[in-house]
């Protein structure tokens, strides 16, 4: 029997950075190296970054990634890691294009000695819209196994383990030590409810240990959370990564296949201590997964600084700690833009928001914009409320063409999904860190972020009257959201089983809502559609986002959705 140290290398990459990603997957092998590894395994896809939707159909991005393959399996030699056994995902060639014309496999390869050794091609396609696969990518080919060190590894790629039949049979009946598994599966509020299930089921169907690495990080709308993990052949988790984090996670493996297969480093090992990082509230998992998806979009996209509208409100407090959690206050700018009907507290809040978390503040009036508007176009009622939002928007945009920021637009799942914004106002902006949060999930996040920074000593950063008062556009003398919404727990209620849940305005009325009200906010959601298509994206925190997962008609007369 033999005892090799497998590390699954939880990185960060950049779609279609092939050289950046390269240098990112040798760091972390020498890291690996270190610390004893005889086997390091990357995420699916880790090479050319994930998801690469139409970039599938670009014969120079596959053949660069093809290239960038061989090229990275000569770099790790260079770099005296030839004796270690890496898994890279990546995509290569198809012999025929899919339906729809895409010419790229989703793949694996196994590198050693300086070579592409082997290559695996990923079976099952996933039919959510993450990624499109199903137009992307053709079916690969018969599961991998090979033999590193002494220890029988078997390789699947994320969906593969999924069904039961093709290779997980297949691979079930291999007499395996170990299956690596490599993954970009984005997180969502439920993921560990089906995520660990899973791998502890194939674990004990393959009477082995299941290893499984995932991509960490923001890539637009979708936040990957890593969580790699390995669960032994009882289904006990016996090693798992810290989530939302750039890791290795080291675990040793028992081989009973002799010395035969490839030749892999040996290493005199010291028994690993397991190393099980605990789960952690929800709300911390959301809002780090926020933080991140803003952390990396900003960074990713090259913008040196954001800028948001300072309201004195709960939304644009939340979404100004986010990112100065994410990227540093001095980062963020505020703008309060007071108009003649906004109140004394929203104007101090704002202030004071900045002051606690000591982000860049400004104060631009929108009085003097506003007015012209009104007079020349004799503007009342909802259309001078308008101009008023689009006096605030056209600030911001200013503001961006002039320094540079990326505008972050507050509004939050609530309000996206009933329409409650106005259009080239309030939903400015390039990047929506709410867009996929509901307003009562909202205070739960701004209760669960003071309460984190005073148990760490530090004061709370979101003002408590912000959190405690009647929201309000104040476009208005006496304005509430609650003039034209049901109370937000009502509305997010039956928001949840609308959108969510998928129910029926039956079903939902059956729970004990009003026919009424139910059928008035399913038509809001409908007739809503032209607004969300325009929107800003945001980070992905549910099963059912707008955007991915849940697009409806624009012009539709069925209002029962």
């Amino acid at each position: 029997m033999s005892r090799i140290r497998f590390a699954l290398a939880q990185i960060n990459p950049v779609v279609g950075d092939i050289a950046g990603n390269s240098a990112l997957i040798r760091d972390a092998v020498r890291d690996a190296a270190n610390a004893h590894a005889s086997v390091v395994a990357f995420p699916e896809m880790a090479l050319t970054g994930y998801p690469i939707e139409d970039l599938a159909f670009s014969p120079d991005f596959v053949d660069e990634s093809e290239e960038g393959i061989r090229v990275l399996a000569g770099q790790l030699d260079a770099d005296g890691s030839g004796d270690i056994a890496v898994i890279v995902g990546f995509v290569r060639r198809a012999a025929t294009p899919s339906f729809g014309g895409a010419i790229a496999h989703n793949s694996l390869a196994v590198l050693f000695g300086g070579e592409v050794h082997s290559t695996y091609d990923k079976q099952h396609l996933p039919n959510y819209s993450v990624f499109d696969e199903e137009r992307v990518f053709v079916p690969g080919h018969e599961p991998l196994a090979l033999v590193l060190g002494g220890v029988k590894v078997g390789f699947l790629i994320c969906e593969d383990l999924w069904r039961d039949e093709g290779p997980v049979e297949t691979l079930a009946e291999q007499g395996l030590d170990v299956v690596v598994v490599i993954n970009a599966s984005p997180f969502d509020r439920t993921k560990d409810d089906n995520r660990f299930p899973l791998l502890v089921r194939r674990a004990r169907q393959f009477s082995a240990p299941v290893a499984y690495v995932n991509l960490v990080g923001g890539q637009d709308d979708l936040v990957f959370d890593g969580d790699s993990a390995v669960v032994d052949a009882s289904g006990t988790v016996c090693a798992r990564a810290q989530r939302f984090e750039s890791t290795i996670l080291h675990h040793d493996v028992v081989g009973t296949a002799g010395g035969s297969g490839l030749d892999v480093r040996e290493r005199t090992l010291n028994l690993l201590a397991p190393v099980i990082t605990p789960d952690k509230d929800e709300l911390d998992d959301i809002w780090a997964a926020l933080v991140l998806g803003v952390r990396d979009y900003v960074t990713k996209n090259g913008f040196a600084s954001v800028a948001l509208g300072l309201s004195g409100g709960i939304d644009s407090a939340v979404c100004a700690v986010i990112a100065a959690d994410a990227i540093g206050a001095d980062r963020v700018f505020g703008v309060s833009m007071p108009s003649q009907w906004s109140s004394d507290h929203s104007q101090s809040d704002a202030s004071d928001l900045a002051n606690r978390i000591g982000c860049q503040y400004d104060v631009q009036p929108i009085g003097d914009l506003v007015g012209p508007f009104e007079q020349q176009l004799q503007l009342k009622g909802l259309a001078a409320e308008n101009i008023q939002a689009r006096a605030r928007g056209m600030i911001l945009m200013a503001l961006s063409n002039q320094h540079g920021h990326l505008v972050l637009t507050t509004g939050n799942k609530s309000e996206i999904a009933v329409g409650y914004s106005t259009m080239y106002g309030d939903t400015v902006g390039g990047y929506a860190p709410l867009k996929d949060v509901p307003k009562t999930l909202v205070w739960e996040l701004a209760e669960w972020r003071n309460r984190a920074a005073t148990d760490n000593g530090e004061p709370a950063p979101i003002p408590q009257n912000s959190i405690s008062k009647p929201p309000s556009a104040e476009l208005r003398p006496g304005q509430t959201d609650q003039d034209s919404l049901p109370p937000y727990d009502v509305l997010d209620s039956i928001l949840d089983r609308l959108i969510d849940r998928r129910e029926s305005i039956s079903t939902i009325v059956k729970a004990g809502f009003a026919l009424e009200l139910v059928s008035h906010i399913a038509h809001l959601v409908s007739i809503s559609e032209w607004k969300r298509r325009q929107g800003a994206i945001g980070p992905r925190i549910s099963r059912m986002a707008f955007g991915r997962e849940r697009r409806l008609p624009i012009t539709v007369r069925r209002s029962t959705l």
